[in-house]
Parts: structure tokens; C-alpha cells; sequence
């Protein structure tokens, strides 16, 4: 099975796709005439609620849409995804997400402004919004095919494998361990019963019994956020001489490949674009489908605000956690480390004792908050297949998801996540590339009715 998925991946992740990817984003900021990021100030303004509307369609106001989507991608994949993109690309691969990151930015307000403007509504009448939706409202029912196969691979990319399978490893290394309860060798039992464990408490929290469970731990993403940037602030100043040094392997190996890679170039720039858009989503759909529910009726708002993303996930969070592992030297420590055990040895190399109990309080809470958003991205898919009123039974199969994640070995899960995510990549880059023209049009007409106010009053 594990190479059965890994070989999806490595297909899927062809050159095609990251042409589509890369050459689709830079298309995006050459069409666009770098307007996203003109408009950083009044992105950060709309964030302030001061342009917010209870009238207008939608669901949630814009802070909360980002909050959703960032919690869906503020997580395993800074902490985790980024140790794997450095152990299987080398630091050179941080570069590439880098790129991958600021060519996202465009790649978001074009994906985001779309999935407001061309928002659906389900079986059930409710508005909805998400690649899909543009695909059918935006480019018509020739093209129907397309928004089946994002859903499809949707229902199955936002599965909580990865997230479960790490939270599973750093609790087990940390505590289980020591503690007696499992062994390197032997964990199939312990990591079973915390597959259980964590999918109760996703039935509890996702069947309405214990809502505020996951309000609380949205509310708290922010505050694990800055305490994870902080730890990593502490880390840095402690290793502060190696940091110049950090960088310059970083991009001396983005273009050798020396490090690990062997001096293949093409696989650390393609782990690179893997990593990032596996970190920030951007061209993926997911987060489209969280900004589709936007309390607004200006989609190019929406689209301000998404692009938004890729700045806070990619470039500052992953960043720091590529600096984390470089500065400490645990990516060159010996033995058959990966994912989010690399990042941990990082911390616990710099904090002895108590480092790695911090991290995992971190991944603990951030990783939750990313299984609650993937469960709501799963049924949304769940229900234009099959229609909204089915789509609560979800829950049932995202539970077992979980549990599958954490007794599933981790290679087999980042080759199916990653095969998944390239093919979700394909509806939503192709209709955002088709459909461009109308989201340029749109920006002209917003600006100039709100260009003058928007720096100085809500509308």
C-alpha cells in the first residue's frame, strides 16, 4: 500500500502539475499587475471588521473566514510538513516554499475572490461556496465533471490522517515512551487507543454535543500560534551566530541540491512546491471553501483578505520552523528521523528537558483545530455529491478516518494526501485561470467605487 500511494504521488506530482501550480500563480501576478500586493494595508483594514455588513450574504464575517481557513493550515504542516520537506528535499526545499508562498498570494485572491463571486447554493438551499460551486455557476454544466472530481478528491484529500499520525507519534515519543506504556519497536496498541480517543472527541465535537469545544480551540489558534512564534523567537536568540548561516544553505541549496538530495535539483524544487502548497494550500481549493462563507457581498474583499494566508502560514510560520532545525543542527543528527519527531528534537536541543513537551502541547491543540476544519471541509464535499441533507452521516467516516491515520505508517499517508491534494489542484487552478478575466474586471469596478474610501472610511 505505502508504495502503491507513494507512486500516485510521485505521478501526480509531475511536472504538468507543478507548471499548472507555479506557471498558473505567476500568470496570476502577471495578469493581476501585482495588485494583491499593492493592497496589503487594506487587506489588514478589512480584517478590522470596520467594512463588515450584517446584511450581506454569507455565514461568518471575514476575521473568522481566515481563522478557518488558517486553522486548516496553521498546523502539522509548519511544524511537521517542514521538517519532511528538509528531510526529503533538503534545505534548499525551504526556498522553493518560499516561492511557492509569494506566488500563492496571487493565487488566493484570485482562487478566494472566485469562490464568493460564484457562490451556490446545495440541495438544502444554503449558500455555499468552494471550487466547485465555481466550477458549476462560473463555467456551466459541460464543465460539471470538474467540480466532481474536486469533490471526490476533496472528501478524500481533507481526511485527518497526517495530522492524527503525527499528534499520535510526538505523544507516543514524548510520554508513551518514557513512561513504559510503548516502545519504538512495539506501539501498534497504544497508537489504536489514541486513534480512539481522538476520533470520540471528533464525534463529540462534530455532532453538536460539545460545540464549544471546537469554538474554543478556533478561539485558541491564535494564542498557540504566537506561542509557538515565541518558543521559536527563544530557540532563535539562543542560536542566534547560526542563523546567517541557515540562510545561506538554504539558498545555496536551492539551487544544488547538495545537501541531501544528492544534487538533484528538480527534487528539491519539487518537494518544495509539495511542501508549500501542502502548508499554505494556495491553487489547492480547501481554503475556498471557508472564504466562500464569508459574511460579504464584495468578492474581491474576500479575495484581499485570503491572500492573506500565505504571508502569516508559509513565509513567517514555516519559516521559523525551518530556522528551528537548521540552526540546531537535529536535521544532521544520525539515525531514521522525519516529520514532526525532527522539529521536536530541534526544541529539545535547544530547551533540554522541557522543549519537546512544549512542542507537543502545541501540536496537541493546533493539530485538533485542523481535524475540526478538515471534517467541515469533507462533508461540504460530501454534500454537493450526494446531496446536504446526507451529509451528516460524514462524520461516521471521518471517524474512522482518524483512527485509520494513527496506526497507518507515515509515508503511505503523505503519498495519498499529496497524490490527493495535486488532483484538487486541477479543477480549482483550471476554472481560477478560465475565469481570471471576470475577477480583473470585478477589481477594477471595486476599487474604483471603494479605492478612495477603503483607505480612509467603511463603505
Amino acid at each position: 500500500m505505502e508504495a502503491l500511494f507513494t507512486a500516485f504521488a510521485n505521478f501526480m506530482w509531475g511536472l504538468p502539475l507543478v507548471i499548472l501550480l507555479v506557471g498558473g500563480g505567476l500568470f496570476f501576478v502577471v495578469y493581476s499587475g501585482g495588485l494583491p500586493y499593492r493592497h496589503f494595508r487594506h487587506a489588514l483594514q478589512i480584517l478590522t471588521g470596520r467594512f463588515d455588513r450584517e446584511g450581506d450574504e454569507g455565514d461568518i464575517p471575514h476575521t473568522q473566514a481566515l481563522s478557518t481557513a488558517l486553522s486548516g493550515t496553521l498546523g502539522l504542516g509548519n511544524i511537521a510538513g517542514v521538517a519532511l520537506a528538509i528531510t526529503m528535499g533538503g534545505p534548499g526545499a525551504i526556498f522553493w516554499m518560499w516561492v511557492t508562498a509569494i506566488i500563492g498570494v496571487a493565487t488566493k485572491f484570485y482562487t478566494c475572490s472566485l469562490s464568493v463571486m460564484f457562490r451556490g447554493k446545495d440541495s438544502e438551499g444554503n449558500l455555499q461556496g468552494g471550487p466547485m460551486y465555481v466550477v458549476r455557476e462560473g463555467l456551466g454544466k459541460r464543465w460539471w465533471p470538474l467540480a466532481v472530481l474536486f469533490a471526490v478528491a476533496g472528501l478524500m484529500g481533507t481526511m485527518p490522517a497526517f495530522q492524527v499520525n503525527q499528534l499520535v507519534q510526538i505523544v507516543r515519543e514524548v510520554v508513551a515512551e518514557p513512561a513504559g506504556w510503548a516502545t519504538s519497536q512495539s506501539h501498534f496498541t497504544f497508537d489504536l487507543v489514541m486513534g480512539v480517543l481522538i476520533a470520540a472527541l471528533v464525534l463529540l465535537v462534530t455532532t453538536g454535543h460539545i460545540q464549544r469545544v471546537g469554538r474554543v480551540t478556533l478561539r485558541m489558534l491564535p494564542v498557540m500560534v504566537l506561542l509557538y512564534l515565541g518558543m521559536t523567537a527563544l530557540l532563535l536568540m539562543r542560536f542566534a551566530s547560526e542563523i546567517p548561516a541557515a540562510f545561506q544553505l538554504i539558498i545555496s541549496d536551492a539551487f544544488s541540491g547538495d545537501a541531501v538530495a544528492g544534487g538533484a535539483i528538480g527534487t528539491v524544487i519539487l518537494m518544495g512546491v509539495r511542501r508549500g502548497a501542502f502548508s499554505n494550500e494556495a491553487g489547492i481549493g480547501t481554503e475556498a471553501m471557508a472564504h466562500g462563507a464569508a459574511r460579504t457581498n464584495e468578492p474581491i474583499r474576500e479575495g484581499l483578505v485570503a491572500m492573506m494566508g500565505p504571508v502569516i502560514d508559509t513565509l513567517l510560520v514555516c519559516t521559523c520552523t525551518a530556522l528551528a532545525i537548521l540552526v540546531t543542527g537535529s536535521w544532521q543528527v544520525d539515525g531514521d528521523i522525519d516529520g514532526v519527531t525532527l522539529t521536536s528534537q530541534a526544541f529539545e536541543t535547544a530547551f533540554p528537558g522541557i522543549g519537546a513537551y512544549l512542542l507537543t502541547v502545541v501540536v496537541a491543540l493546533l493539530s485538533l483545530s485542523t481535524i475540526f476544519t478538515f471534517w467541515y471541509y469533507g462533508s461540504k464535499c460530501l454534500g454537493f455529491l450526494i446531496g446536504a441533507r446526507h451529509q451528516h452521516h460524514y462524520v461516521w467516516i471521518y471517524a474512522a478516518l482518524v483512527v485509520f491515520g494513527s496506526v497507518t505508517s507515515l509515508p503511505a499517508i503523505i503519498g495519498l494526501i499529496d497524490g490527493l491534494y495535486a488532483t484538487m489542484a486541477i479543477p480549482t487552478m483550471i476554472s481560477a485561470l478560465l475565469l481570471a478575466p471576470k475577477v480583473n474586471r470585478a477589481a477594477r469596478d471595486y476599487f474604483q467605487r471603494h479605492g478612495k474610501q477603503s483607505e480612509d472610511q467603511p463603505t
